[in-house]
């Protein structure tokens, strides 16, 4: 710092940057940002104070308009300090002094900055070096130098310090130069990255090149296209180009560069830049990793399954979309598919080579002389459709995947001689392919469609035990390790290896990124038995962190995996081991009863579920409470038969062998099949039957299918004294409801009505409600601000009454962005103030959706039937959609799918891709049967939290899609007690319900697997009896905890609260026939009428329910 305090107050402000800038950038924090704008803004006044505007102008145009990003009007009224013959006539200036003092008040300010700083935490103080730590390095470092060695002598004779050691041959023979990688120099020091400052190659003008960066750069003539700014930036590009295009990590929140103690200029109202940034308590800690909002109780401790594989099971991975489906592969050379819900075991293939003749001889005679084979790695595709199988001798098996037991031979590639040791799955230049290494120290690159093989990395002097591929942004590589500790890293060309360093332990080591590709981990065991669990700083080019925990000497290699972007687990001393990845310290361990000494495991994509081998060549689950409740939703659907209304379309569904799960994704590549279709049958009122799938994947009689099904009586409620309802009290103008949604914490309604006002109400806790929680039973306050202002979206030029609005609320309740046909606002929940406005119309926004895993980037519909997908931070339009013919009605984004929801006006469907923002599917609503299709009205959409089925909800009906094909599942109409067109509808929190509104002012609730009405409310249940006729429901909002809570906004201004009666607990009943189930037995119906867009399945009869 005293370096740094001597630049600062000799106003070296070139000397002051350059010196900052190797411990930060501009834009690695808000507190950096801070620190370079308050250096830049001095240097500015002090060039106005001398009364040099020609220098003035070059620095507020090559150094402050980098801010002018984040903050337009502030760079603005920097701009107009030229205009003043004084700077001080400003008023928040009037109190600058002279240069001196003006530096020294600064300075202090940059000291409060730096040591809030956490890049510069444990940098400020130099610290206490004993008098003999010179030596000892010097003396460590000549150690480690004569280990390496290939002739060393039990005396060396060291002579300088200025060459690296190396003992001379015997004999007098001429000594070989020490071994040097092409890139990175001489062999790097145990442990760590090598040392960049050997690299022919450096990348010019950047001075502060990562360790991976560095292999990377667009500067080295062997590397294609350029690193991204978080690699380090490429040397063309300056300060302003990397804040037009921000790092934007998943699930993080912006930062503010301004500190809450800044007295100066920085006094401005917040920018856009702030507007998504999570309030938090002022002085309160800064979130360095968005995974905290996550605790120890998110970990999956309960055992839940046991499955029985019958061998030893040697590798495992759950499906990237069902996350139930567990992939096995066993010490026989056995595969096999698990539901792990309802413990079933989908597909089982033993090992056989598919076609001896066109494997090599070598292979060929391994077989011979010892036919056993083992699975050393099975591997799902990241889409799930395919499957690969890494086998020990020589072999890959490639499977298609369509769900259930529909598991078919793909490829068979002879991939290496020997063992083949690991494989993965990646796709360089957009195209999906199989990447394996085996016993003869290679890397394969192959055609995941074809087999081809497109690229063989060697290098590697043993036996090459684990790759993992990963991108950052459009750079693609491969980490390999061997089993003799080296790991290395590979471009996707023929220039060989960018890297060569040791990996801890030096013997068999796996590598991976957490969830989010932010951070490096590796897990590997020593011969000695001796185990280490590192995060790797790919800024810094070593070992960030190693973790304790585990035994002295490990029985077998410790394998590991991550979880939720916070959690690693690995099997040790018969227990599972658990740590925070900010932590190297265990946090908890489990016991469970019967694990081996190193068990194998292995989370689900969303951590709730972990799977752990068994001494008894078995399989463990373990679960959260979010995997519990996942694991009872598809036994629930294993349970349920599908149900639709008897004038409703059946659907097709694409015909795989009997057993298919439609909800599983399929590519194009196997959907070369006939069309299956549902067939059904009117059970009670508007319930019909329809059969899409069998559940167990084993063969079915030929003529005829039994299936139990669930079948629920229609309850029709029409008296306020059957359920609990609550109008909420507003004593505001009253206007019609348009949107209303509850805050994320279930505390709060907010509805937005068409006189472009927003109304908030909370309600408190007290002795009757200690959650605070909405409830009917209790009034809450329609809340405003100590100021009374309203929160009112802008207007100008427009009609609100006219106007389609939109609403979306900030994870943590904090911030709603809104829009009534004028600009979008974003409001402080709080303080109702509007912290920005933005896309000024035309075209008017229509609907918006937030990232779900950056809350910078929203996507917005227009009015002119486009979605511009918008990084709030920067105020800059990424992409523009173009698909729908109409204005934008409904935007869902899926977690699972990686794809965004889109649905219009024009009744389209279009499924993007949230990579690329590329159009995948498209699909019109369909009709129902000899019903036209209005040719207006909005179509909504909605995900199911499996984040796959997806509702769509339209006035002429209701339907569940597979979102992964774009293919519609089921599909109800209006008719019968539930005629009237439907205004809205959405999924309750657990996505068990459907509740739908309707133009009569009926509320229907539906079971949401089969679409089949379980509940009627007339409107004489919120309305009373006697009631005007002309209200009903606009908007029907669920609550986002209690699963049978609704709340509905009504056409005369007023928002109604509804639950059933605390003795009922839920909506509806099931009927009680046969146990609760009744059986279905569906004949052919070819000759039905209501068979739509598909051929008639023979095999099928269609018989009166008994």
């Amino acid at each position: 710092m005293k370096y740094f305090e001597e630049q600062v107050q000799a106003g070296d402000w070139d000397e002051v940057e350059r010196y900052l800038s190797g411990f930060t950038k501009v834009d690695d924090n808000r507190y950096s940002m801070k620190i370079f704008f308050e250096i830049r803004k001095q240097k500015y006044l002090e060039a106005l104070d001398k009364q040099d505007r020609g220098k003035a102008v070059d620095i507020l145009v090559k150094d402050l308009k980098v801010f002018a990003s984040f903050n337009e009007e502030l760079y603005k009224e920097i701009t107009q300090l030229l205009t003043l013959e004084n700077f001080r006539e400003n008023e928040q200036l009037s109190k600058y002094g002279d240069t001196k003092s003006a530096r020294g008040i600064m300075l202090l300010e940059l000291k409060k900055l730096i040591e809030a700083n956490p890049l510069f935490r444990e940098k400020l103080i130099f610290p206490t070096l004993k008098a003999s730590r010179l030596r000892t390095l010097i003396n460590q470092s000549l150690n480690w130098q004569h280990q390496l060695c290939k002739n060393p002598r039990s005396n060396p004779d060291i002579k300088t310090l200025f060459v690296d050691h190396s003992c001379g041959p015997p004999n007098g023979a001429r000594a070989q130069p020490p071994p040097n990688n092409p890139l990175v120099g001489a062999l790097p020091k145990a442990g760590g990255f090598p040392p960049l400052t050997h690299n022919p190659f450096p990348p010019a003008a950047s001075p502060a090149v990562t360790a991976l960066a560095g292999w990377m750069n667009p500067a080295a003539p062997n590397v294609v296209g350029a690193g991204p700014a978080a690699l380090g930036a490429p040397p063309n590009l300056g300060a302003a180009a990397l804040l037009k295009r921000p790092r934007t990590p998943p699930n993080s929140s912006t930062v503010d560069y301004q500190s809450g103690d800044s007295e100066h200029i920085m006094k401005r109202s917040r920018p856009v830049s702030q507007a998504m940034e999570e309030v938090s308590y002022p002085g309160g800690p800064v979130t360095m990793h968005p995974s905290n909002m996550y605790s120890s109780e998110d970990l999956p401790k309960t055992p839940v399954r046991t499955l029985n594989q019958g061998s030893c099971v040697m590798s495992m991975d759950f499906h990237p979309v069902q996350q139930t489906i567990l992939l096995v592969g066993t010490n026989v050379g056995d595969i096999a598919i698990w539901d792990v819900a309802s413990k079933e075991r989908l597909a089982f293939k033993p090992f056989k080579v598919w076609d001896i003749g066109a494997c090599s001889a070598a292979m060929q005679n391994a077989m011979m002389k010892e036919p056993a084979v083992s699975v050393n790695r099975c591997m799902w595709s990241p889409d799930g459709n395919w499957l690969g199988v890494a086998f020990s001798k020589h072999v890959v098996h490639i499977y298609s995947y369509g769900g259930l037991s529909d598991l078919r031979e793909h490829l068979e590639i002879d991939a290496h001689s020997g063992g083949v040791n690991d494989l993965a799955f990646s796709h360089p230049n957009k195209q999906l392919c199989i990447i394996t290494c085996g016993d003869d120290k290679t890397i394969k690159v192959w055609d995941a469609l074809n087999g081809r093989r497109q690229y063989t990395f060697e290098g590697h002097e043993a036996p090459v035990y684990s790759v993992c591929p990963h991108q950052k942004e459009n750079i693609q590589f491969i980490f390999s390790t061997a089993i003799d500790g080296k790991i290395k890293a590979w471009l996707y060309d023929h220039m060989g290896s960018r890297v060569d360093y040791d990996a801890p332990g030096h013997w068999c080591t796996t590598m991976a990124y957490s969830a989010d590709g932010t951070r490096l981990f590796s897990c590997g065991t020593s011969k000695e038995g001796e185990s280490f669990l590192v995060e790797w700083n790919e800024s810094e080019g070593n070992i960030k962190r190693t973790y304790s925990g585990f035994r002295k000497r490990s029985l077998g290699v410790v394998q590991f995996d991550t979880t939720r972007n916070r959690f690693l687990a690995a099997g040790d001393e018969f227990h599972i081991k658990f740590w925070d990845m900010d932590n190297v310290n265990v946090l908890t361990t489990i016991e469970a009863e019967g694990l081996p000494a190193s068990p194998r495991l292995r989370f689900n994509k969303d951590g709730s579920l972990l799977a752990v081998t068994t001494n008894d060549n078995g399989i463990k689950v373990l679960a959260n409470a979010d995997g519990m409740r996942l694991l009872r939703a598809y036994e629930n659907r294993s349970e349920n038969r599908m149900f639709e209304s008897s004038g409703a379309a059946v659907e097709p569904v694409a015909s795989k062998p009997l057993g298919v799960n439609p909800m599983v994704t399929s590519t194009a590549a196997q959907s070369g099949v006939t069309d299956r279709v549902s067939t059904a049958a009117s059970m009670v009122g508007m319930a019909s039957a329809e059969s899409n799938r069998t559940l167990d994947g084993k063969p079915k009689m030929e003529d005829t299918m039994v299936e139990k099904v669930k079948v629920w009586k229609l309850s029709d409620i029409t008296d306020a004294s059957q359920c609990r309802t609550l109008k909420l009290p507003d004593n505001l103008p009253a206007s019609k409801v348009l949107r209303l949604i509850y805050t994320n914490a279930g505390v709060a309604l907010l509805a937005l009505s068409s006189n472009a006002v927003h109304k908030l109400w909370k309600w408190q806790r007290s002795d009757r409600n200690a959650s605070g929680k909405a409830t009917a039973s209790l009034s809450p306050q329609l809340w405003q601000p100590s100021s009374g202002i309203l929160m009112t979206n802008d207007i100008t030029d427009t009609n609100p009454e006219e106007a389609v609005p939109c609403i979306a609320l900030s994870k943590n309740d904090s911030y709603v962005m809104s829009a009534s046909g004028g600009k979008v606002s974003l409001f402080n929940m709080m303080t109702f103030k509007v912290m920005t406005t933005f896309m000024q119309p035309p075209p008017a926004a229509t609907f918006l959706a937030f990232h779900p895993q950056d809350n910078n980037i929203i996507a917005i519909g227009m009015e002119d039937s486009t979605i511009h997908i918008y990084n709030v931070r920067v105020d800059e339009v990424k992409s523009k959609l173009k698909g729908h013919q109409k204005r934008i009605s409904g935007l869902a984004f899926s977690n699972t799918l990686n794809v965004l929801v889109s649905s219009g006006a024009d009744a389209q469907i279009c499924i993007w891709a949230t990579d690329v923002w590329e159009k995948r599917r498209t699909k019109s609503l369909q009709p129902p049967a000899g019903r036209p299709l209005p040719t207006t009205g909005d179509t909504r959409v909605q995900f199911n939290n499996d984040q796959i089925r997806l509702l769509v909800v339209h006035e002429s009906q209701l339907a569940i899609y597979d979102a992964s094909k774009l293919e519609r599942i089921r599909q109800w109409v209006p008719r019968d007690s539930l005629p009237a067109s439907i205004s809205n509808a959405t999924y309750s929190c657990d996505s068990q319900l459907v509740y739908a509104s309707f133009c009569d002012g009926a509320v229907g609730v539906f079971d949401a697997e089969s679409l089949q009405p379980c509940c009627r409310l007339a409107p004489s249940v919120y309305l009373g009896l006697g009631s005007n006729s002309s209200v009903y429901p606009l908007v029907v909002a669920a609550h986002p905890s209690e699963p049978n809570q609704f709340a509905l906004g009504l056409t005369d201004g007023t928002v109604q609260v509804v639950e059933p009666l605390e003795s009922e607990g839920r909506w509806g009943s099931a009927s009680t026939s046969d146990n609760g189930m009744i059986k279905s037995i569906l004949p052919s119906m070819g000759s039905s009428s209501q068979v739509a867009e598909s051929t008639p399945r023979n095999d099928v009869k269609l018989e009166a329910p008994k």
